[in-house]
């Protein structure tokens, strides 16, 4: 799971998605938010933004609760431990290729899971999921079955699995900004079926996992799983990595970050404005980022945050907050702190 100030932020849609889904099977919202460390209050506001941390918190929490892994949005109820048995059966398969032709044999033996099927035609593969069984498939399931399928696979054969496109079926939300963070690859909606597509050839690349490296990768689950850092290969997040060096070190200039990508500083500015972006938004998130990891936290005061963080005072830093998040900073201190 990702701890470090640099890390990307969720968009508060992903909880409030959550949270509705609590709120219809008459859970107590108010008390999963709070022990996982979100104030209820963020969800009324659009810009309010999470860290993987909490949102793994509540994924837990709710899993606790409903002792179902698919949160009662599968075909079936799936039993807590189910996912851990599945990896478990997939960890020795020789292949990428044979490990994912393993899973579409298991399909009898799980019948809350949705339906794997793997397609190979020219040089492309296409690992999509059948949800036809299952009335009304909430996006937040979607999102978090393909992030996971993509980030376990890549983690058994010790790498990485580059993704062509991601495909999925239901509209675009404006609401989730968070796809490049999650997928680093195009992604169309309303489709079909959601698919992963990606390289033919990857389904060659030999599994190089053992059990006692499973056993690691579980124990915190999803945190172990969904907390692998950003896949984005975007030039947004390519300048991101470069300008997370000023939490510590002094923000680069646009001549540093240009001379480092091996590109003029008049070209960087176009290909960013083509990703309806610049080197000063970058940086502005970047710094909202670790503001919010730095409350939810909760080490250090607000003064010494802001000092941390270079503001001059903790009144600059409160207004740039409320600027980012559209709430003052104690709205992201823990609520069991009030």
């Amino acid at each position: 799971m990702p701890t470090s100030d640099a890390d990307n932020t969720l968009p508060i849609a992903r909880v409030r998605a959550l949270a509705e889904l609590a709120a219809r099977r008459g859970w107590d919202v108010e008390s999963l938010l709070t022990e996982a460390g979100i104030a209820p209050v963020l969800l009324s506001e659009e810009r309010s933004r999470v860290t993987w941390t909490q949102t793994a918190e509540l994924v837990q929490r709710l899993w606790r609760s409903t002792d179902d892994e698919l949160l009662g949005l599968g075909l079936q109820p799936v039993p807590r431990g189910t996912f851990r048995l599945v990896c478990f059966g997939l960890i020795s398969a020789p292949t990428l290729g044979a490990g994912i032709r393993r899973y579409e044999s298991f399909g009898r033996s799980l019948p809350g899971f949705p339906a794997m099927t793997l397609t190979e035609s020219g040089d492309e593969a296409r690992l999509d999921f059948d949800l036809s069984g299952i009335k009304h498939p909430l996006a937040i399931l979607i999102d978090t079955m393909l992030a996971i399928s993509h980030r376990f696979l890549g983690w058994m054969i010790g790498g990485r699995i580059r993704l062509r496109r991601v495909e999925l079926s239901y509209p675009r939300n404006p609401d989730f900004d968070d796809y490049d963070v999650l997928f680093g690859a195009p992604v169309s909606f309303e489709a079909t079926r959601p698919a992963l597509v990606f390289d033919r050839v990857q389904l060659t690349a030999p599994g190089v996992r053992t059990e006692e490296d499973l056993t690691v990768f579980l124990r915190d689950a999803p945190a172990g799983v969904l907390g692998i850092r950003s896949y984005s290969v975007s030039l947004a997040a390519q300048v991101r990595r470069i300008l997370q060096r000023g939490l510590t070190d002094g923000w680069p200039s646009v001549d540093d970050i240009a001379h480092e990508l091996l590109m003029s500083p008049q070209t960087l500015r176009r290909k960013l404005q083509e990703e309806n972006t610049t080197t000063r938004e970058i940086r502005e998130e970047i710094l909202r980022d670790a503001a919010i990891a730095g409350l939810v936290r909760g080490e250090e005061t607000v003064a010494a945050l802001a000092h941390r963080l270079g503001f001059s005072e903790p009144s600059a830093f409160s207004r740039a907050f409320r600027r980012w998040t559209g709430s003052p900073p104690r709205s992201y201190q823990h609520p069991a702190a009030d």
